[in-house]
């Protein structure tokens, strides 16, 4: 018998309200068991006093909610407790409903696999629900909600549902040779193969937008040492990350702190500063990191201090690229209001008095959002997905080339496969029916 499963459903800690979730077939019973009642109506909230079931010990007056399968999260009969959200009053439920037979504690995600188990959800509505859970910024609120309503899936299962038509008309050709079909069945497949071969690739030349968007939009500040590079941390963040001192080669490790920047996620890193000559081995190692962080970054910020010019850091240029922000700092001590640094455009801001900052931000928001911001169709946004896809189009290339039609069959197979693998659907070739369908009917 499937075990019926309870947890904890809000975030854990002292709140005003906190949700206690039960799926499985004795849902219904721990709900009677607690409130000594008859079952309230389904999907209709209702007031009761929960009691423990062994002592009678009133437990909370709370708002519960009955869901019966198929119609519910999970696909379950689901009883939701909404409670005054105290600890004491969770732990008394939690610990009421640990005592009852047939129940236990949900292992993580469970809830969400059961509901992917019963065909709720395929594997990608069920990723957009963590996604969503752990969203901090509005693009990233809105990509998880695109993707919970099923438009990733859906357009993935558009795609093998045209591979399996395709392979349909190619399996006609290999097993029924004598029949009376309508000539070149098989070769009806290969635009259909070519123009999905174009759409995987549009679809993946996409610079990791969806990744990007669900793990943020990574920025260097990168700088000789005392050019103000953790001051200008600090002033984007709007609080002391970074430990600031006029001694050189304070900041050894990459600090990072998490911004929003116009609804797209960003993480923000402050680097040690760059110089030929490190003054020991940590500090050696600093740079290196700096370095590491500045070619991985997607977009660097360079300082300069605009104290030191005509003078410009060498390491610093070497940096400059077009996904480089040029910073001019310490303005406020030099009136150096230079329009270029290096030959590249540069802002000045002074970090100590937030001159120049809300240009800075304007150029990194614009930054992110050129990266980060889409067209409006559904973007991947994990790297499985991105495996399975370029699996798919190899398979598919492979078909276009194949000298034989049941070798051209089985990489048509395997690439619909690798689709199936995205949304969880690997089992399901319905081959038969779209040949009966296509062929068959009225013979």
């Amino acid at each position: 018998m499937i075990p019926t499963i309870f947890a904890l459903a809000t975030a854990p800690g002292r709140a005003g309200v906190a949700v206690v979730r039960v799926s499985g077939p004795a849902s219904g019973d721990a709900l009677a068991a607690l409130t000594g009642k008859p079952l309230p109506e389904p999907r209709m909230a209702t007031l009761v006093r929960l009691r423990a079931p062994k002592t009678g010990e009133a437990l909370d007056d709370a708002l519960v909610l009955r869901f019966t399968a198929p119609r519910s999260f999970t696909g379950e009969d689901v009883v939701e407790l909404h409670l005054h959200g105290g600890r004491a009053v969770v732990a008394g439920v939690v610990e009421a409903l640990s005592t009852l037979p047939g129940l236990r504690v949900a292992e993580p995600g469970e809830f969400t696999r059961r509901a992917f188990e019963n065909g709720k959800l395929d594997l990608t509505e069920a990723e957009a629900v963590a996604d969503l859970v752990d969203a901090e910024t509005s693009a990233q609120r809105r990509q998880a909600l695109r993707q919970m309503e099923g438009v990733l899936g859906a357009l993935y299962d558009g795609w093998r549902e045209r591979l399996t038509r395709s392979l349909a008309h190619i399996e006609a050709d290999i097993d029924f040779p004598d029949e009376d079909l309508p000539s070149g069945v098989s070769d009806a497949a290969r635009p259909v193969l070519d123009a999905l071969t174009a759409e995987i690739d549009a679809h993946l030349d996409d610079r990791g937008r969806g990744e990007r968007l669900r793990e943020g939009l990574h920025i260097a500040i990168v700088g000789a040492p005392n050019a103000g590079k953790s001051s200008l941390l600090n002033a984007l963040a709007r609080r002391e990350a970074a430990i600031v001192s006029a001694r050189a080669g304070t900041t050894r490790d990459v600090i990072e702190v998490h911004l929003d920047l116009g609804g797209y996620p960003v993480v923000l890193a402050d680097t040690a500063g760059l110089r030929e000559a490190a003054a020991d081995e940590i500090e050696e190692e600093g740079i290196r990191r700096a370095l590491d962080r500045a070619a991985r970054a997607d977009v660097k910020v360079a300082v300069f201090d605009a104290t030191a010019l005509p003078t410009l850091d060498p390491a610093t240029v070497a940096l400059l690229d077009k996904d480089t922000v040029v910073v001019l700092n310490k303005t406020d001590v030099v009136d150096a209001a230079v329009p270029t640094v290096g030959g590249w455009e540069a802002i000045a801001v002074s970090a100590r008095t937030g001159s120049g900052l809300p240009e800075l931000e304007r150029r990194l928001t614009a930054f992110t959002a050129d990266r980060l911001a889409g067209s409006g169709a559904p973007a991947l946004t994990r790297a499985r997905h991105r495996s399975a896809l370029e699996e798919c189009r190899d398979a598919l290339r492979r078909a276009l080339t194949a000298p034989l039609p049941e070798l051209m069959a089985e990489d048509v197979r395997l690439a619909s496969r690798s689709l199936g693998r995205i949304t969880g659907r690997v089992d399901v070739e319905d081959l038969l029916d779209v040949i009966f369908r296509d062929f068959c009917i009225g013979k």
